[in-house]
């Protein structure tokens, strides 16, 4: 098979129909085997319906839906555990993603070999107060955080080799950030491409302001795990065992001087009136939780790689 398109969607009945036609269109023009996967994220409409409707007649067409709504990169990484595909294409369902791309993009994947290729929606049809000026501010920290030069980091439309989908693990609010994570993972032939945006012609965003202020605390979040995420006691484990002797070797001289005084008939304090004391206590207390940190993360690490974030309700054509 040539190309998964997987498509993860929330209340977008009335774009579901045309979508499919025109992905169909391009699909057949190009003389490619490909498979649509619907990622239903908990609607409330009959997205589903249409959904059951499309893999009656076209056995092309796969279905997952959730039990509820679990965020589009639980749906993402549903969709690309199944997803067959020598490339795997991601996008949004409210038509504001063009599939007059995916031969591009399939191009570039197989021929110029690259691991994974992001669009750039470089011409949008958005608000500008709401959707692009936040957008610019998010893409300019995440270039700079992250050390990818790529200009739209949260555009839907993105190629991927099969390899990156299979090795690259979603969850959380980081489908923001897979290019990141692609390149954590060793993938960096990462590439962009110039796409076309498009006006949504049905229905509402789904997103609001507050993605931003998620993303920007998100963008935080990855740029720790790329350092730390495997290996959370290199982390914790340096600061607390940095602190615990900070605090140790500050008692400690507290305690010798103490002792040197009192020896040396010197009138002395308590030492709890010594407000080194308070510090040095604290830094030693600080210093252990941060090292029981490293372990706990440790821990987590191990217990949860094969947990699944989602509960799905049906599966078409699978």
């Amino acid at each position: 098979m040539n190309i998964s398109v997987v498509i993860p969607l929330l209340n977008e009945e009335e774009s579901l129909q045309e979508l499919h036609d025109w992905i169909a269109n391009t699909m057949q023009s190009n003389q490619f085997l490909y498979e649509i996967i619907f990622i239903d994220d908990g609607s409330t409409d009959t997205s589903w319906k249409v959904i059951e409707e499309l893999s009656l007649k076209n056995k092309s067409v796969k279905g997952i839906r959730f039990q509820r709504n679990y965020g589009k990169s639980q749906a993402l990484d549903a969709g690309f555990n199944i997803a067959q595909g020598e490339v795997v294409i991601t996008m949004d369902a409210d038509l504001q993603d063009s599939p007059d791309e995916i031969p591009g993009l399939y191009n570039l994947i197989t021929n110029e070999k690259y691991d994974l290729v992001s669009g750039w929606k470089k011409k949008r049809y958005d608000n500008v107060i709401t959707k692009n000026i936040p957008s610019k501010l998010f893409n300019w920290a995440a270039r700079k955080t992250s050390g990818l030069k790529l200009h739209d980091f949260n555009c839907g439309l993105k190629a991927y080799k099969n390899e990156v989908v299979k090795t690259v693990k979603v969850s959380g609010e980081m489908h923001r950030y897979i290019p990141v994570l692609a390149k954590n993972e060793g993938f960096s032939n990462i590439g962009e491409k110039v796409v076309q945006h498009q006006a949504r012609k049905y229905g509402v965003t789904k997103f609001g302001i507050d993605r931003f202020v998620n993303g920007f605390l998100d963008l935080i979040t990855i740029s720790f795990l790329s350092k730390f995420g495997k290996r959370p006691m290199h982390f914790f484990g340096l600061w607390g065992t940095l602190m615990f002797l900070f605090g140790f070797l500050s008692a400690f001289f507290i305690g010798a001087m103490k002792l040197y005084r009192v020896s040396a008939g010197i009138k002395t304090i308590l030492v709890t009136s010594n407000p080194w004391f308070y510090i040095a206590l604290t830094s030693m207390v600080l210093g252990t939780l941060l090292f029981l940190a490293g372990f706990l993360g440790e821990l987590i690490i191990k217990s949860g790689e094969h947990q699944k974030h989602y509960t799905i309700k049906e599966q078409l054509n699978l």
